[in-house]
Formats: C-alpha cells, structure tokens, sequence
C-alpha cells in the first residue's frame, strides 16, 4: 500500500499494508530476534521473510547499492521506535551473499587500480578489521555493505549508457568523461567506482592510467570480452585528446579575435587610429594561428576517421572470415560428382514411380486377353441397332386407381362357373365372347384354340371382366 512516509523513513513510501494498519503485528517484527533460530523458527521466519525483502526493495527504489545499519534504521523508523532486529538481518543477508562487505567485494576483484581511484575505501575503521579477525559477526552501525545483485543491475545500466553514447564511436574513454555520463545514474563517486569494479570483474572494462590520467577500454560488444590496452589503443586515445585539445584551442583563438575587432571599433568610434590599427594586426594574426590549427585539427580527423573505417573494415573482415568458416563446415561432405549422383539416383527413382502408377492403373484382366477390333466392331453393330426406327407398340391402357373406401367385391367360384355354363359355343354366345375379345383383352386367335383351352380362356375373361365392373 502506497503511504505518505514522514522524514526518516521509506522515502518511495512503498510498505507493506500491515505497517499502518496491525499494530499488534508490527510490535512483534520490531522486537528483537531470538538468540538462536532453534529457539521459536516460525517466528524467527516470518521476521526475516518480512524485513529481509524490505531492505532490497527499499534499496532499489532509492537507486543505492551501499547500504548501512544505521541509514535503515532512520529509514524504517516508526512513531519513534526503531526495528531491533535489522543487524540479524543484514548477518542473515550476509551469510546468503546477498549482501557483501565493502571490503571484501573490492579484496575479490583483481585490479591493480584501486590504489589510484578507490583509496578512500580502504581508510575503515580499526575496530571493523580486528572484528573480521576475530571472527565476530555483528555488522557495526557504520560498516558499509554491498547489495550484490543491485550493484550488478547498476553496471549493466552504466554499460548500456556507454553504448548508447558519442563515447562508444572508440572503446577507449577517459575516466573524467564517464564519470559525467554516469552522474544521473551513480549518486556518489564511491557508487560509481564500484561500478567499475563490477564491470572489470565481469571482465567488460579495463581501466589503465597514461601519462598521469586514467583511461577506460569497455568490451566491443555486450557479450564480448574486453582485450587488454595495446599502443593501438594509446595512440587512438592520444588522437581525441588531440582533437579536443586543438578545437578548445580554435575556440579560444576565436574568442580572441572577436575581442581584437571589437577593441578596434571602440579605438575607431573613440578617434585611437593607431590604437585601432594595432588591434587589427593582433586579430590577423590570430586568425593566421586559427587557420593553422583548423588544417591541424583537419589532419587530426582525418586520421581518426581512417582509423575508425579500418577498425570497420577489420569488423567486415572478421565477419566474412567466420562466414566463410561456416560455410567450409556446411559444404564439408558435398561434390559436384555426389550431387550429379543424386540427381541421376533422383530421376531413376521417379522412372520407376511412374511405371508402377501406369502398372496399376492397367487393372488385371485375370487372364482374359479381349481382341480390340471384335470390340470396335460389335460396338458399331449395337449402334447401327440403335438407329433403327423404333417399333410402334400400343400404348399401356390407363391405370385405375382404386380407393380403400371402395371394397373389392369378392366373386365365388360358383358364381363364375355359372356365368361359365351360360356361355356355349352357339352363334349368341360366341359373338358375345367376340364382341369381349373386341374391347382387346384377348386376341382374335384365342376363337381357334382347343376346347380345354378355350374354356379356361373364357374362365379368365369372366374374372377379369368381373373385376373390372
């Protein structure tokens, strides 16, 4: 929860909820650890889980990576009490590497410029050495600690302001021009001297003194290793410190011949000719002074430049150096006369692709081997079939539709063998029969079947004609 914090505490005001709201809670975390984890670990836990977490972040916020006993408990100062328990903590942080001893974190770096840029380091009180000596764990009040991880963080943010500078056009700067680069991020000197002692450990900076100043060498790359200073290097350095020296030269030299002019109209307005005259000698000369040191100052620049085009070219050099490595490792196992082959091995193998397509596509014929002339042939007849004319055959009598409402009448065989016995073979009867077989049920030729048949002709008629009335 976001708080207003009063002079003296958290300044970001960023504390947990509980710090305004749970008295009871509170009165416990700011009492005193026990003497010993063994005695009560829940309790002891919930303490370091609550404080140690605190300590970074409020570091963190405040963008400092050098913390003191004393500086955190003014920081979480609350309505007049002070947490008793921080010195645990910060023995707690230190025994987990967390946090480390100003001391100790320089004694880990091997570099042969502390003496010249960090001396004020070393200068700590007597009491702080002989209590590492005796093996005595408590932190003094005014001992300075380390935060590891956020010392690494710093670095990396001064690593990416270098790069992102004028500075990085060489890998060579001087230690004054950092300094002023990294003012917004690094509070203090000692801040940023730690720093650099960060980036050197990781081996990202070298740091070497000429002639009486201090020079920086960053690596060529963030993932890259720096190489030691060569004369390359010095004599580059050397270059822009010749640069800048003859343009602040240039610069003066025309502040100078402003002043002459400027003394020459006065002479002039005042009626000094002599005087006026004299000022403008001065202001040739100057000029004659500035147009050397500018053909100077070209030189100086053009060598610069050619020195920063070669160090490009030797870039691409190196690049195409390492592609054309690759590209022997790539192309290792591979000829012209392998590659021919495996063409040639290619379009066999889609020859015989295709031959067992058209194979298949052929069907079996299970051994029935069909002429295809006889084919064409009784095609041709069967088409010739075709285009004869079409008999005319009568058309089908119209179907009728009966309803179910309608019941069949059911005819006995007794009835039909009566209607049987009316019909005879007499001249009546038979045109009767005749004038039946007219309508078309039965042909005229049924008259000259035998008789048994012509009976049973006669019986199916009667049935049909039944059915139908």
């Amino acid at each position: 929860r976001e708080a207003e914090i009063p002079a003296g505490r958290d300044p970001a005001g960023l504390l947990p909820p509980e710090w305004e709201e749970d008295e009871e809670r509170m009165s416990f975390l700011f009492s005193a650890f026990k003497r010993s984890r063994e005695v009560n670990s829940t309790d002891w836990d919930s303490k370091m889980g609550f404080w140690a977490p605190l300590v970074l972040s409020h570091s963190r916020r405040q963008g400092v990576v050098r913390l003191r006993l004393r500086d955190l408990q003014e920081a979480f100062q609350r309505k007049g009490s002070v947490p008793l328990g921080l010195a645990t903590v910060l023995q707690d942080l230190l025994r987990r590497g967390e946090l480390q001893r100003e001391s100790d974190f320089m004694a880990s770096v091997d570099s042969s410029w502390i003496s010249w840029g960090v001396g004020v380091f070393l200068l700590k009180p007597l009491k702080w050495t002989l209590s590492n000596m005796l093996g005595d764990n408590k932190v003094p009040a005014e001992e300075v600690l380390v935060a590891v991880e956020l010392l690494k963080e710093k670095a990396e943010e001064v690593y990416r302001l270098y790069q992102n500078s004028p500075l990085s056009s060489h890998p060579v700067v001087a230690l004054s021009e950092l300094s002023s680069l990294c003012a917004g991020s690094c509070p203090d000197e000692r801040t940023f001297y730690l720093v650099l002692l960060q980036l050197q450990k990781e081996k990202r900076v070298t740091v070497l003194e000429q002639n009486g100043e201090k020079i920086v060498k960053f690596a060529r790359g963030p993932h890259a290793k720096v190489s030691p200073v060569n004369d390359v290097d010095v004599g580059v350095y050397q270059l822009m410190q010749s640069e800048q020296l003859l343009s602040r030269k240039v610069e003066s030299l025309s502040q100078e011949a402003e002043r002459c002019k400027e003394e020459a109209r006065r002479a002039c307005r005042a009626g000094k000719k002599q005087l006026a005259l004299r000022s403008l000698k001065a202001k040739q000369r100057t000029e004659k002074r500035i147009e050397a040191l500018h053909a100077k100052l070209d030189t100086v620049q053009g060598i610069l430049d050619r020195i920063y085009a070669s160090q490009t070219d030797q870039m691409v050099f190196n690049a195409y150096q390492a592609g054309v490595g690759a590209l022997k490792l790539s192309m290792k196992d591979v000829t012209v006369e392998k590659a021919e082959s495996l063409v040639d091995q290619i379009q066999e193998l889609c020859d015989t692709q295709d031959e067992v397509s058209q194979t298949l596509a052929g069907g079996v014929t299970n051994g029935l081997d069909f002429d295809s002339e006889e084919l064409e042939k009784e095609l041709d007849i069967l088409l010739q079939d075709t285009t004869k004319e079409p008999l005319d055959l009568p058309d089908n009598p119209p179907e009728t539709f009966y309803t179910n409402s309608v019941p069949s009448p059911r005819i006995s065989d007794a009835e039909l063998e009566a209607e049987l016995e009316k019909l005879s073979l007499s001249e009546g009867g038979r045109s009767d029969f005749l004038e039946a077989c007219s309508t078309g049920l039965l042909p005229a030729g049924v008259m000259d079947l035998p008789s048994h048949l012509y009976s049973a002709t006669i019986y199916t008629v009667l049935c049909v004609t039944r059915r139908l009335s």
